[in-house]
């Protein structure tokens, strides 16, 4: 009777209902520092705008500390536990589709660095023209080389641009003021984020070498 909304609820509903009666109901059940994930859930699930992989994966974190601050009051008949696994499974796949992309990135821009550099060689050892109709390339030939030169400058831009993302990741991961939203990752995280970014520099170090 006194039920903010009545059911049958849909999650914006559950949403309003959690946030109205916070205080007086569930803040007795959960600890009452779990309305801010409240909000942000309710923040961003209904915005009009689109979501980037970054947001998913707070939205993900903050459904997990909701569902298992629950979990110490009842498991709910298994409902709870069964989708905390399918949370934690989300966002297992979310963190997988995220590494794909990046090294995919970087193997594209390794491969253009090392396509680059045989170029260069192959130019190195083309015999200078002798003949005065020849000669008259050499503006056009020394432009294609400046063309390549900015081609390559770009390539190397985006290598490290790669590794700013890399580094943006793991300060995030080892700076607990760095997270705002998100629950603190763990060091096992920071220590997987460390580990890509130096496979991600050996892949940098092998195609400038070929």
């Amino acid at each position: 009777q006194i039920l903010y909304l009545k059911p049958p609820w849909t999650l914006a509903n559950l949403l309003k209902c959690y946030k109205k009666h916070w205080m007086a109901v569930f803040g007795y059940v959960v600890p009452r520092s779990l309305l801010s994930t409240i909000e942000c859930l309710s923040k961003h699930l209904y915005a009009d705008e689109p979501f980037d992989s970054s947001t998913v994966r707070i939205l993900l974190q903050e459904s997990k500390k909701l569902l298992h601050a629950f979990s110490c009051r009842s498991d709910y008949n298994g409902v709870l536990p069964q989708a905390y696994a399918e949370v934690t499974k989300l966002c297992e796949t979310l963190g997988e589709v995220r590494a794909a992309l990046v090294e995919q990135d970087l193997s594209e821009d390794i491969m253009v660095l090392s396509e680059n550099a045989a170029c260069e060689k192959m130019d190195a050892t083309v015999p200078s023209l002798q003949s005065t109709e020849e000669k008259e390339l050499h503006p056009s030939f020394h432009v294609a080389q400046e063309n390549r030169h900015q081609e390559i400058w770009s390539v190397l831009e985006g290598v490290w641009n790669t590794m700013n993302l890399y580094s943006v990741e793991l300060f995030q991961k080892l700076d607990p003021s760095a997270v705002t939203m998100a629950a603190k990752p763990s060091f096992e995280e920071a220590f997987l984020g460390l580990q890509k970014l130096l496979a991600a520099v050996k892949d940098i170090r092998e195609g400038i070498g070929r």
